[in-house]
């Protein structure tokens, strides 16, 4: 299965899990486990997602979720899990 490890971060605000839902919703991206907080008025969330079968284009959707973080005031980063993975094994 391909997932995506997707963060944000900044400022709490109303509707930041909708957006950002709503964004993964459009790409068919399912939600497979999300935990999220607030700390100190700081919104804190780590998100996994199953890509759909067909291609998704990472890169497009990485771009999409900048700019909604950029238009909520927080910051957006997603990545494949595999990736990310390997990068926390060290």
């Amino acid at each position: 299965m391909n997932r995506i490890v997707i963060s944000v971060i900044g400022p709490d605000r109303v509707g930041i899990i909708a957006a950002v839902s709503r964004v993964l919703a459009d790409r068919h991206i399912n939600i497979l486990s999300i935990n999220q907080t607030i700390l100190d008025g700081y919104f804190n969330m780590i998100l996994i997602g199953s890509l759909p079968e067909e291609s998704t284009d990472i890169r497009q959707l990485q771009s999409d979720l900048t700019a909604l973080g950029a238009s909520l005031g927080v910051d957006i980063r997603a990545q494949r899990a595999d990736v990310f993975e390997q990068m926390h094994r060290i």
